[in-house]
């Protein structure tokens, strides 16, 4: 019997090893090239993110006064001067763009603020102030005071092709330098609602409440917009949003350090869109360009020789698509330069040559 259960032991111990599955870890294979794309979007998150800063601002409102205000002051009177005063607070972001300080946000951001305050990556936190701001374009340049800060450096915008890599930092929600990734889908969208001159890029990086003023960059950590807006139904990320181009932003900001102000260009013409049926009444073959409806006596247009009816096909040897693209072409265009303006006149193309004047 003895012998039987040790017997009996032995095998069932066997059986069971025998029986018992084995498992083996499996390990995917990824690609070499799908890491170092994955590597290569880390290295420029931490080449940017440095110069990332979240802007919160403070103002305060003041309560409209009405008639009734004496009666209130009656039954509940405020010695201190509570309830006719309190502060609004906002959330948004920004991007160094020199070692001194000099930061881009947007206009909306930091609009008649009172106290402006910059929180760094290091949690480092500095007052700002306004060194300008432009609504035309919601663009906005404070200041803190600091060196040798990082900054992005800057990309040209003007060469962007849409299906494009781009990454957006900011400050969504509170929640310190939060990146999002996606494309560029389109660039020179206009006619937005958003500000007098538009020629934003689209993007489908998620953009959200606090990421105003924040960076879009591209593969190469370049600075090629500054995110501005979205379009929601509901006030957070639909799959839509709006950057200012890198090349507006740069001229804004240089006329808002040197000058205080941004000047803008005028040509003095009243335009409008060439539509489907204008470009089969003038024969042309695509409807671009922009239609001269009325000139400004002693302007520009005037003194050059425009006329009612003209079709503006370029400035400069660049291309007029639509009326937002000549009044953006023509608002950066240098007070006191001559521009090269392509006409169509009655079926024959001439050059018109203009002196820029300012914006009155």
């Amino acid at each position: 019997m003895l012998i039987g259960f040790l017997l009996g032991g032995i095998t069932y111990h066997l059986l069971g090893k025998a029986t018992k599955p084995s498992y083996t870890l499996f390990s995917p294979r990824i690609p070499k090239q799908m890491e170092e794309t994955s590597r290569a979007f880390s290295e420029i998150v931490k080449a940017v993110s440095p110069a990332v800063v979240n802007i919160s601002s403070t103002k305060v409102i003041k309560k409209q006064p009405t008639p009734f205000d004496e009666f209130f002051d009656f039954l509940y009177p405020f010695p201190d001067g509570r309830g006719k005063r309190w502060k609004e607070q906002s959330l948004g972001s920004g991007v160094i763009v020199s070692p001194d300080g000099y930061i881009v946000t947007n206009n909306h951001v930091v609009e008649q603020a009172d106290e402006i305050k910059v929180i760094l990556i290091d949690k480092k936190s500095f007052k700002a102030k306004v060194i300008g701001a432009d609504p035309k374009t919601d663009i906005a340049i404070i200041k803190i005071d600091a060196k040798g800060l990082p900054m992005v450096p800057w990309g040209d915008s003007e060469r962007l092709q849409v299906g494009e890599f781009v990454l957006a930092i900011g400050n969504p929600f509170g929640l310190s330098h939060t990146v999002t990734m996606g494309i560029i889908s389109a660039v020179g969208r206009a006619d937005v609602g958003i500000t007098d001159y538009e020629n934003f890029i689209q993007t489908d990086a998620a953009i959200n409440p606090g990421n105003s003023g924040g960076p879009l960059v591209n593969i190469r950590g370049e600075l090629i917009g500054i995110n501005t807006a979205i379009f929601s139904k509901t006030g957070g990320y639909q799959g839509i949003g709006f950057s200012v181009p890198s090349g507006m932003v740069r001229l804004v900001m240089d006329q808002l350090i040197r000058q205080g102000k941004v000047t803008r260009g005028w040509l003095g013409v009243t335009i409008q869109e060439i539509t489907p049926e204008i470009a089969r009444k003038f024969d042309l073959k695509m409807s671009e360009g922009a239609l001269v409806s009325d000139i400004a006596k002693g302007s520009p247009a005037h003194k050059a020789g425009m006329m009612r009816g003209d079709i503006i096909l370029e400035i400069n040897g660049k291309r007029v698509k639509d009326v937002a693209g000549l009044r953006n072409m023509v608002a950066q265009s240098k007070i006191g330069s001559q521009v090269d303006i392509k006409i169509l006149r009655r079926d024959r193309e001439m050059t018109l040559k203009a002196i820029i004047m300012e914006l009155p």
